[in-house]
Formats: structure tokens, sequence, C-alpha cells
């Protein structure tokens, strides 16, 4: 075909949308409400999962050392917790933190601390938080075994249970987004279906006078394309400014919210370009496969 050729069925299929204009606007909203259904349940999973994740962060290792080990073996541990695999972070805790820390959780008999010239007898420690919380008994282990440290506590169960969270919310989150994605399909089949029942007659006038398939097709392709790539960018608009509200919202919200993972949220601005090509892609290409696929049965005359 020439571009021509291609050029005329382009602006044909362009100008069927303002002769339907109503039938266009019925996919337009359907498509939209489809999109919208589909991809706020997607971000609600993926935030979800990032905050388990933020939660699983805040699960640490605490690690305490003999109380006569020598400052300068302290250094070295510090460097060796940061060179083992699973280790994100590790924060130090002297003696002297210990000590008041011990001071504030027992406000009730502080006059004990009259009686304690010094403090050495507290320990030196670390902090450490991990990469994979799944792996936090076994970091835990290995960190038993280095030398001059006493003892390393963690919680494995925190750990199983927001492995047990994350997968029951993955179920669920696939569940549902799927059962979404199959009744907007049915929602935009039948709405598409309609548009074309409406110019039957006109597909079945120009099968008659000798048109192709092709022929035919392109100009509903084009409309059906349109048409989706617009409910695509109005669905992008519409999550950009109700994530940006909710996101707010939360950040704002500080200490509280940090605590149930909230923190872990993440910004639309690291996702936008994602959600976006994601929009105008499946909706244009669903608004257009949509009206190719429904004139089939009104092609054989």
């Amino acid at each position: 075909m020439k571009v021509s050729g291609i050029k005329y069925l382009a602006n044909q299929g362009i100008e069927n949308i303002w002769k339907n204009k109503m039938m266009a606007f019925a996919t337009f909203c359907v498509l939209l409400i489809s999109l919208l259904l589909v991809g706020c349940s997607a971000l609600f999973y993926i935030n979800m999962n990032s905050m388990i994740l933020g939660l699983g962060n805040q699960n640490e290792i605490a690690v305490y050392l003999y109380p006569d080990t020598p400052q300068e073996r302290v250094g070295e541990i510090n460097a060796q917790l940061l060179e083992l695999e699973n280790v994100d972070t590790v924060v130090y805790n002297s003696k002297d933190e210990a000590y008041e820390r011990m001071q504030n959780q027992i406000s009730q008999g502080k006059e004990i601390f009259n009686y304690i010239d010094d403090h050495e007898f507290m320990p030196d420690g670390f902090s450490v938080t991990v990469i994979n919380n799944d792996q936090i008994e076994n970091t835990t282990q290995v960190i038993c075994q280095i030398a001059e440290v006493e003892v390393a506590k963690s919680s494995p169960q925190v750990a199983q249970f927001l492995r047990e969270l994350r997968r029951v919310v993955t179920l669920i989150a696939g569940a549902v987004i799927v059962a979404l994605a199959v009744v907007s399909m049915i929602m935009i089949s039948n709405t598409t279906k309609a548009s074309v029942f409406a110019r039957r007659e006109e597909i079945q006038i120009m099968k008659y006078v000798g048109a192709t398939n092709t022929f035919i097709r392109t100009p509903f392709f084009v409309e059906g394309f349109v048409t989706g790539f617009f409910a695509g960018s109005g669905a992008f608009l519409i999550t950009w400014a109700v994530y940006r509200s909710v996101y707010n919202i939360l950040l704002n919200q500080g200490t509280l919210m940090s605590a149930f993972g909230v923190t872990s949220v993440i910004p639309f601005a690291d996702i936008r370009l994602i959600v976006g090509a994601s929009y105008l892609l499946v909706g244009g290409l669903v608004g257009a496969l949509g009206s190719v696929i429904s004139t089939r049965r009104h092609l054989n005359v």
C-alpha cells in the first residue's frame, strides 16, 4: 500500500472518531476505567511489597562483644561485619551509649547507678541490618562465629511472618489484578463490538464494492488506537494526581508511618515513565486490536 493510501486511511480513522463521537466516547470511558482499575491495583501491590521489604529492613541483628574486647579489635570487627554478603548497614553502639540506654530503661531504680563507679562491664556492640531479611537467621549464625562476639540476636520469627505476609499479598493481589483484567477485557470487547455493530452496514457496503479486508480494518485500527491512546493519557494523569496526593499525605505522617514501612512507598517520580508508557501502550493496543477483531464477523458477506 502506498504512503498516500496509508495517510488516507489514517485520516478516515480519525474522522470516524468525530462522526461517531458518542460510541467513541463510550469506548474511551470504558478503556479509561479499565486501565485505572488494573493500573492502580498493580501500583498498590508494588507499594505493598515495597512496604513489607521496608519493614524487613527494620529487623536488626543485635551484636554484643565481650566486655574486655580491645578497642582496636572493635574496629576490625566492624570491618568484618561490613564484608559479610548479606549485611547492609552496621551501626556501632559504644559502652557509654549502652550504659546510658540502660539508665533510661531502669528509670525507677536510678539510685542503683550511684553505687557503680564505672561502666566498663558494659559491652560494645553493633546494630546490623541485612539486605535479604529471609536470610537473617543464617547471617546471625555467621556473625556468632566471629571472634570476640559474645552473642548475636535477631528475630527470625519476624522475618518468617513478613515472608508469609508477602506471599499472601502476592497471591491476593495477583488474583485481583487477573480478575480485573478479565472483567476489563470483557467490558472493552462488548463496547468495541457495539461500536462496530452500529456501522455494520457501512462495512458490508464497502465489502460489496470490492474493498479489501485491510482497507476496511485500517480506519478501525487507527480509530481504536487513538481512542485507547487518549484513554491511557487520561488514566496516567488521574493516577499521577491521586498517587501524589496519597503519597504526600502518608509522608506527612512522620514517625508513626515509618513504623509501618510507609517510608518505603515508591515516589511517583521514580516510576512515572514506566507507568506512563504502560498506560499509553496498553491503551492504544487494546483499543486498536479490540476494534479490528470486532470487524471480523461483519467482513464475511
